[in-house]
């Protein structure tokens, strides 16, 4: 299986200093660990977080896509990497071209515009944070070079062949949203990159994705999982260090079984 190995798929976001987002977060004290006591404090916890985090990890970290990246050198820029894994997404679902997308925690927009831009897909992206819709609405009305004002309405914009909206939306609550707050909408393909860890209710999340999926579309997942049977070493080695940079312990939290 080959996947396309090219620096033009992807948008390039620099740095003037690689030190820079570093010394700004030395600024800044980082609050110990807060267990949940519940799922919805959960959820809160989550939304605060992307509220506060959003614009750092767009201007200073990550760029325009949230999620990593497929490293196959270690050349690679993280912008590659990222691209790279969505093309990989692609290859192996072989999304068809000028689908109806529905993008499960599509952050700032990144994968979203990326499925429209180059699939002609029409995608809507929902995420629990105002101002990521926020953000990623300003940043598709420039790439699109409209004059509209996308943050105060969930309009779809064009992009070539394709078209983007972004919606504030609870992902447990997407099922009673496209099938009762709108007219029925139903979808080819719903996508969903390193989102999957944030749903408490994952049972719900595959129902509502049985109730909105056309017959025939493909569901499409790229996170994090742990396999079973891992040695000491190998928990020690990968897994804590994983654990400890983004607190994944107090984010699962519950146990869905």
């Amino acid at each position: 299986m080959s996947v396309p190995h090219e620096a033009s798929i992807a948008s390039t976001h620099t740095l003037s200093a690689g030190s820079q987002a570093e010394d700004i977060g030395n600024n800044y004290e980082i609050p110990p660990p807060e267990p949940s006591s519940s799922f919805v404090g959960l959820k809160d916890r989550i939304k605060r977080h992307y509220e506060i985090c959003s614009d750092y990890y767009y201007s200073l970290c990550r760029g325009e896509h949230i999620h990593h990246g497929y490293f196959l050198d270690p050349k690679d820029t993280k912008e590659v990497a990222q691209a790279r894994l969505i093309d990989l997404l692609l290859e192996r679902s072989q999304l068809r071209t000028g689908s109806q997308v529905l993008d499960v925690g599509c952050g700032i927009g990144g994968t979203s515009r990326y499925l429209a831009r180059k699939m002609d897909c029409s995608v809507t992206g929902i995420t629990i944070s105002g101002q990521q819709v926020k953000l990623a609405s300003t940043l598709t009305a420039k790439e699109a070079g409209s004059r509209e004002d996308l943050a105060e309405n969930a309009a779809f914009t064009k992009f070539g062949d394709g078209k983007v909206r972004f919606v504030e939306l609870d992902a447990e609550k997407m099922g009673d949203f496209f099938n009762e707050t709108e007219e029925k909408t139903t979808f080819d393909c719903i996508w969903i990159s390193e989102a999957m860890s944030h749903l408490p209710d994952k049972e719900l999340f595959f129902r509502n994705v049985s109730m909105l999926l056309n017959p025939g579309g493909k569901l499409v997942v790229a996170d994090w999982f742990k396999a079973e049977e891992l040695t000491n070493t190998q928990i020690e080695a990968d897994i804590k260090p994983i654990e400890g940079e983004t607190r994944l312990e107090v984010l699962v939290g519950h146990d869905t079984d």
